[in-house]
């Protein structure tokens, strides 16, 4: 059916395209937030995402100002690497597709959170006692 977007989204995937994210995609990922929230929220199947898609931004922004620094790099990749997808309007499933164009979207998400859903409960943690103090 997808003919082209042939390309499977799945764990081994996510973790292939998440090891070659940079620093520089880290900042290009926190740069663009607006566009980010924006895309997660006016989409039906991302919008369940939207508080979560905060608390990856608090972690990211933590994490570049050194205030919370106990996150693996690979948490920081894959949080940079999946919205950098989100953003890309031509990745495997281009979104312009009605009913079908946020399926690849929510996919790299839902893998992506699989990996890094221990650190966001630390981070979550961290702020909770952070905040009290």
């Amino acid at each position: 059916m997808f003919g082209k977007w042939k390309k499977e989204i799945d764990e081994d995937f996510v973790k292939t395209e998440v090891t070659k994210i940079k620093d520089e995609d880290v900042t290009i990922a926190m740069d663009s937030r607006e566009e980010v929230d924006e895309k997660i929220n006016n989409s039906g199947l991302l919008k369940k995402y939207s508080e979560l898609g905060k608390v990856m931004y608090g972690m990211l922004k933590d994490y570049r100002k050194g205030v919370y620094t106990k996150v693996p790099w690979f948490t920081i990749a894959t949080i940079a690497f999946a919205f950098l997808y989100i953003l890309n309007p031509l990745d495997i499933i281009p979104d312009f597709i009605p009913g079908l164009g946020y399926i690849d979207d929510l996919g790299v998400l839902t893998f992506g959170l699989r990996f890094i859903e221990s650190d966001l409960h630390n981070y979550l943690d961290w702020k909770l006692e952070h905040q009290e103090a």
